[in-house]
């Protein structure tokens, strides 16, 4: 695997090195050692599937508060996405600032995403599947989430949205009163 930075400190485009011969190919997907040399100590307690239906759609922007904040690791396996990061923690120099990386099938990029930031994505194809590793178990009473088309943050997504969740859309924006998350 070889991991590059984002500009984002702490989060990682990850691309896998494939091993190819006549039968196809195989690749590492996760090490202990080589996530150990990022600063990865943590387990991953849950990994989540899901399908999104329509190009266009929106997820996000979600996040949970402490002390159940997450790492994520996540993977296209199907179809494409345009996956979108923000930072959340509390006196971070990049705080509210957001990234964006096109993971696909195609390109078999992963996105480490660390504690403290919110995520979501916009399918760029139709029948798009993800797999999600999380540091952490989905506690409801925790979770929080940021308004996909924030104006603090101003998130450029690529396409029209097609489709959200009513409670994605309801999701609220930030005021001033929100100074981020402590990690």
């Amino acid at each position: 695997m070889k991991f590059t930075p984002t500009t984002l400190p702490g989060s990682f485009i990850i691309d896998l090195e494939l091993i190819s011969d006549s039968r196809g190919w195989f690749a590492r997907t996760f090490s202990k050692n080589e996530f150990e040399k990022i600063g990865h100590y943590k387990e991953w307690v849950q990994l989540n599937h899901s399908y999104t239906q329509l190009k266009g759609t929106i997820r996000g922007m979600h996040f949970q508060f402490p002390p159940h904040t997450e790492i994520k690791m996540l993977r296209c396996i199907a179809g494409s996405i345009f996956d979108v990061i923000v930072d959340i923690r509390e006196g971070s120099p990049t705080f509210l600032k957001w990234y964006a990386a096109e993971l696909s099938a195609k390109n078999r990029r992963m996105l480490y995403i660390p504690e403290g930031f919110a995520h979501g994505f916009q399918t760029l194809t139709d029948d798009c599947e993800l797999i999600y590793h999380h540091s952490s178990y989905y506690t409801p009473a925790a979770e929080g989430a940021i308004r996909f088309n924030d104006t603090r943050i101003s998130i450029q997504w690529p396409l029209p949205v097609t489709d959200m969740s009513d409670r994605d859309r309801q999701h609220p924006y930030l005021d001033d009163s929100f100074t981020g998350i402590k990690i």
